[in-house]
């Protein structure tokens, strides 16, 4: 599967936790990340990730057009609604192109493991 990964500033420690914890899973997988989040899965728990730009540069729009055309299966988007965040309308059109596409998206830790976990079978 191809799966992307994102999360906001605020929750990429959540996000390098989760991939520790699914590493297994990942390894076996095409993945892709926005920026900063793809170096630190990268360099902090060994995955192979294909980065794309960070998300206030254009990331989320750039997965949000490979999940329209069929290039993405699931997207982990750990986002942090506390904080406003300067692209939110990048933000929504991509859990909007989710939903139009019907591509599992996770936006919070415990769906997340929900996602991975049947993943896992």
């Amino acid at each position: 599967m191809r799966i992307a990964l994102v999360a906001h500033d605020r929750k990429k420690d959540d996000m390098v936790a989760l991939a520790t914890e699914f590493a297994p899973l990942l390894k076996q997988h095409t993945l892709m990340a926005t920026g900063t989040t793809g170096g630190r899965l990268q360099n902090e728990v060994g995955l192979t990730v294909e980065r794309l730009l960070s998300g206030p540069l254009g990331g989320d729009l750039q997965i949000g057009a490979r999940l329209s055309t069929g290039e993405v299966d699931a997207v982990v988007f750990l986002r942090d609604p506390m904080t406003a965040q300067p692209h939110e309308p990048d933000i929504n059109a991509l859990v909007r192109a989710c939903d139009v596409h019907n591509v599992p998206c996770a936006t919070n830790v415990a769906t997340a493991r929900v996602l991975l976990a049947g993943m896992q079978g």
